[in-house]
C-alpha cells in the first residue's frame, strides 16, 4: 500500500469524504438524490483532470452496491468493450435495479465505432454507463450516446478545497503523519498544481518525502524541490480556461498582438488546434457577426483547413485567422437578438402561428383558412409586402438591434425603409 501514490492512498470511499462538487453530491445534490433512491442513470462526468471523476464513479458503484467495471479509452478497443459488456450482462442480469456500472475514463478518446458499441447495452439496460471526459461532450460524444446519458459538470477545485485536501492527507495518511507536517505557506503548491488535485498531492508527497521530520511546507521549499520548467501549461486545467479566455477577449478587444501571444501560449502548451479553431468560429459569429460576415467564412475555412493540415503548420492558419478577426469590425447584435428571442419565448410560451403564415398542404387546412391572405413577397414591388410575421401577442417587438458599424447601419436604413415606424429603426 505504501508504494501507492498519496492520491491513491487517500482516495475518498464515501460521499461524506468527497471534497467539493456540492452541487452534485452535497445534501441536496442531484446525484445524492439518485444514489439515495438507488436509481443511477447513465451519465457523463465532464471537467478538468484531477478533480475526482474516477473517484466519484467508484463511490457511486460502492454506495449503490453494484458490480463495477472500468475501461480506459486510451488502450481499449471495440473488442474490449464487448467483452466487458458480456461480463456485465452475465453478472447483473437483464433490467435489474442493480445492473452493473461500466466506467470509461477519457471517453472522448473513443472513436465513433467504439462509442456505437455501447449504445445497445445502455439502451437495453444491460449496463449503467459512467463516462469521464475533459472535453466538451457535445463535440466529442456521438449524439445517439449523448442523448441516453445525463451530463454533469464537475467544477475546478478552489484554493479552499485544495487546502482541505492537504489537511485530509496530513490527518489520515500514516506516511505523511509520521513526518509531522505543518503548512506554513501554500501559494507555491497551488501554482504548481494548477487546480489539479492529483498533481497537488503528488508534489506535496515529493516535498514531504525529501525532508526529515518535522516538515514545514513553505513556498521556497516547494519551489526548491520542483523545477520551475516542469510547471507546464495544462491544456485541460484551470490555466487552460484562463488562457483561452484571454485569447478570445484580446480578439474581441481588437488587439492582434495580444491575440497571437495567447495563441502562442496555447500552441506551446500542446493545445488541440481544432479546439482553438472551434473557438475562433464561435467568436466570428458572436463578436463580429454581420459587422463583417466574411469573418465567419474565414473562421469556417480555417477550421476545415486546420483539420486537414494538422500541427505544426496549422499554427500559421490560426495566426492569420486570429489577426483578421482582431482587426475586424465588431458586433454582437445577432448574439443579443437570439438571447432576447429565447428569453421572450420562455416568458410567453407557445404562441400560435398567425393563420396567414401557416402551412396548408391539405384541403381541410385551406378550408380552415391556413395560409389565407399571405402576401408572397416576390409578387410585390422591391420584393416586399408589409404584413405581420409575429404572433399577435408580441407584434411590433424589436429583438434585433443593428450594431453601430457601416454594414449594420446599412441594415438599419434598409429595415427603416421597409417597416417605417413599426420596429423603431
Amino acid at each position: 500500500m505504501m508504494n501507492q501514490p498519496l492520491a491513491e492512498r487517500i482516495r475518498p470511499k464515501t460521499l461524506e469524504d468527497y471534497i467539493s462538487q456540492q452541487h452534485l453530491v452535497g445534501p441536496k445534490g442531484i446525484l445524492t438524490q439518485h444514489i439515495q433512491k438507488g436509481i443511477i442513470p447513465s451519465l457523463i462526468l465532464w471537467g478538468p483532470p484531477g478533480i475526482g471523476k474516477t473517484t466519484l464513479a467508484n463511490i457511486i458503484a460502492e454506495v449503490s452496491e453494484r458490480p463495477f467495471y472500468t475501461l480506459s479509452a486510451i488502450n481499449s478497443g471495440v473488442k474490449d468493450v464487448r467483452e466487458v459488456i458480456e461480463k456485465a450482462r452475465k453478472c447483473g442480469g437483464l433490467f435489474t435495479v442493480k445492473n452493473p456500472i461500466l466506467f470509461i475514463d477519457e471517453i472522448h478518446r473513443f472513436s465513433k465505432s467504439q462509442q456505437d458499441s455501447l449504445l445497445a447495452a445502455v439502451e437495453k439496460g444491460w449496463i449503467t454507463l459512467i463516462g469521464a471526459t475533459t472535453e466538451n461532450p457535445s463535440f466529442e460524444v456521438i449524439p445517439a450516446l449523448l442523448s441516453r446519458c445525463q451530463v454533469y459538470i464537475l467544477n475546478s477545485f478552489d484554493k479552499t478545497d485544495l487546502v482541505a485536501l492537504l489537511h485530509r492527507a496530513m490527518d489520515i495518511d500514516p506516511v505523511i503523519k509520521e513526518k509531522n507536517v505543518s503548512l506554513e505557506e501554500t501559494d507555491a503548491l497551488m501554482q504548481v498544481s494548477s487546480g489539479d488535485a492529483r498533481k497537488l498531492l503528488n508534489v506535496f508527497e515529493l516535498v514531504v518525502d525529501s525532508e526529515e521530520s518535522p516538515v514545514q511546507i513553505t513556498n521556497s521549499l516547494v519551489l526548491s524541490k520542483v523545477q520551475k520548467n516542469t510547471v507546464r501549461y495544462d491544456k485541460t486545467g484551470e490555466q487552460h480556461y484562463d488562457i483561452v479566455s484571454a485569447f478570445i477577449k484580446s480578439i474581441r478587444g481588437s488587439d492582434p498582438n495580444a491575440a497571437v501571444y495567447w495563441l502562442a501560449r496555447m500552441l506551446e502548451g500542446g493545445e488541440d488546434v481544432k479546439f482553438i479553431a472551434r473557438r475562433l468560429l464561435i467568436l466570428a459569429s458572436e463578436d463580429i457577426g454581420n459587422a463583417n460576415p466574411t469573418a465567419l467564412i474565414m473562421a469556417n475555412s480555417t477550421f476545415q483547413a486546420v483539420a486537414s493540415v494538422g500541427h505544426p503548420e496549422s499554427r500559421i492558419l490560426l495566426s492569420q485567422c486570429a489577426v483578421y478577426l482582431a482587426n475586424s469590425s465588431k458586433s454582437n447584435s445577432s448574439y443579443t437578438a437570439i438571447n432576447e428571442a429565447q428569453e421572450l419565448v420562455r416568458k410567453t410560451g407557445d404562441l400560435s402561428v398567425p393563420l396567414h403564415l401557416r402551412n396548408a398542404p391539405t384541403k381541410l387546412m385551406k378550408d380552415l383558412e391556413y395560409g389565407k391572405n399571405y402576401k408572397y413577397a416576390h409578387q410585390y414591388e422591391n420584393n416586399f409586402a408589409k404584413q405581420e410575421f409575429l404572433p399577435d401577442e408580441i407584434s411590433n417587438t424589436t429583438l434585433y438591434e443593428p450594431g453601430n458599424n457601416s454594414r449594420e447601419n446599412s441594415f438599419r436604413e434598409f429595415l427603416k425603409k421597409r417597416w417605417e415606424d413599426k420596429y423603431n429603426y
